[in-house]
């Protein structure tokens, strides 16, 4: 079961489509995507429709980031080849999914959001339906009241 809202939010440290080693802070408010493969239909659909709408969580204050078992060369040219701006995450070796209780029991990770904020889980989509998932996710980090969360 994926970390309940409330629990505390795990280091995350990971190497991006470009090659940067970054760690994510999560002190401001923060939306982490898994998804299952990279140049999937429903994977697709999700990391571009969050790449559509980053001009919107970055008015709002919240970083995005997408995060599959895939590995760094796959993200990049996945990124490529959609025209991506949003920074996905390489877990090869499934730490970011084990952290946060991913189901990766299937190869790849299930199609899970986390909404973090201060530190810890403000939110959590489980068995998430692609199309849509980006807009409902900005709609709830407002309503939450976490847009522009200092």
């Amino acid at each position: 079961m994926v970390l309940d809202t409330g629990q505390p939010v795990p280091e995350v440290t990971a190497t991006t489509q470009d090659g940067e080693r970054i760690t994510v802070e999560f002190a401001a408010p923060t939306v982490l995507f898994f998804y299952p493969r990279d140049g999937t239909p429903g994977c697709t659909t999700e990391a571009c429709q969050f790449d559509a709408r980053l001009e919107q969580y970055g008015e709002a204050g919240v970083a995005v980031y997408g995060i599959s078992t895939d590995d760094a060369g796959s993200h990049r040219r996945f990124a490529r080849e959609e025209g991506l701006d949003v920074t996905l995450l390489a877990d090869p070796r499934e730490r970011i999914a084990d952290a946060f209780d991913v189901d990766v029991s299937g190869g790849a990770a299930a199609r899970t959001t986390v909404v973090c904020a201060r530190r810890q889980v403000c939110g959590v989509y489980e068995g998430v339906h692609p199309d849509g998932h980006a807009r409902n996710v900005l709609r709830d980090v407002h309503r939450l009241g976490l847009a522009n969360l200092k």
